[in-house]
């Protein structure tokens, strides 16, 4: 059977300011401000629907001009949108960030969309939704009352969850949502609040017995944490496959989407039936493309995929 993804997240609105010249916080800088369609659900559905596979997008948007564009911009790729809800106001959140002159984040505000009208479409059609799907992507900061009913319904129906963070404040106070996830993916700073630890100076190698811990402490199934420029380290509890995968040397132009895309990549792979090492490969590559875009995904991915000889090797 090939693999049917369905994404249960968010959409946002990105406002993006990049620097010119070096950035100062307390001054004047300019520079150029872009709005891109954004989300953590939004991005994750748009680039694994790039990358081949089916998918279905599970969220809320709001009915004016942007929400429509949001919607319409997946569906032209591919996206089943059966289960993405028009809403008068709400459906959408907004985040602003403001990039230096290297692509990196040097501030941000975020406003979540009213999670009412998900929490209305996972218990119309959650049950429908999950049986429909061969594995679940989930956006595990909604709120904790989605995120159970969803991970409940994929234990009754056998499917397996793949979890990414959002701001990390209902997986900090509620970390039992961990316990059955098929794999979890977060940055050093996010595992380093589960871990109630500092990973920030640390090597890879030195990181890896506490993520081991982290996951066997939580019956999950495996996790890869992100470190930025050194790549990323992973552990698969069922195989006791774990090592560090470097970075790819990229040109930055944008940084913003870069966790999102190597989840993407990771969980596309996983989902394929590829090993955990050989997944956050394709993970890594996604995410080096991401970058080189000056949006939060990568509109020429399903190219760059069809043209390199990694990804050709196993479709």
């Amino acid at each position: 059977m090939n693999p049917s993804v369905a994404v249960i997240g968010t959409v946002f609105v990105d406002c993006k300011g990049f620097a010119n010249e070096t950035y100062h916080s307390s001054s004047r800088n300019l520079g150029t401000i872009q709005f891109v369609h954004g989300g953590v659900g939004r991005n994750v559905v748009e680039n694994i629907a790039r990358i081949g596979l089916n998918t279905t997008f599970v969220s809320s948007y709001d009915l004016n001009g942007v929400g429509k564009e949001v919607a319409t911009r997946l569906q032209e790729i591919g996206v089943n949108v059966q289960y993405l809800q028009g809403v008068d106001e709400g459906g959408m959140g907004m985040w602003l960030a403001i990039l230096d002159e290297q692509g990196d984040l040097a501030g941000s505000i975020s406003q979540m969309p009213d999670l009412k009208h998900l929490a209305q479409v996972i218990k119309a059609s959650g049950e429908e939704l999950v049986q429909a799907c061969t594995h679940l992507v989930l956006e595990l900061d909604l709120n904790e009352a989605i995120s159970r009913r969803v991970i409940a319904l994929a234990k009754q129906h056998n499917k397996p969850v793949y979890g990414i963070p959002g701001n990390l404040d209902v997986v900090a106070n509620h970390p039992d949502l961990l316990n059955t996830l098929e794999c979890f993916i977060c940055n050093h700073h996010e595992a380093g609040k589960l871990l109630g630890a500092d990973l920030t100076l640390m090597q890879p190698q030195e990181m890896l017995p506490l993520l081991k811990k982290l996951v066997d402490s939580n019956t999950m199934r495996s996790m890869v944490i992100t470190l930025g420029e050194q790549g990323c380290i992973f552990y698969d509890s069922a195989t006791g496959e774990s090592g560090h995968q470097p970075a790819e040397l990229v040109r930055m132009i944008d940084s913003t989407g870069a966790g999102d895309a190597f989840f993407s990549g990771t969980v596309s792979g996983l989902v394929q039936g590829l090993s955990l090492s050989t997944a956050v490969l394709c993970g890594t590559k996604v995410a080096g493309w991401t970058i080189e875009s000056a949006e939060s995904t990568c509109p020429t991915l399903g190219d760059k995929v069809r043209e390199d000889e990694f990804f050709r090797g196993f479709k």
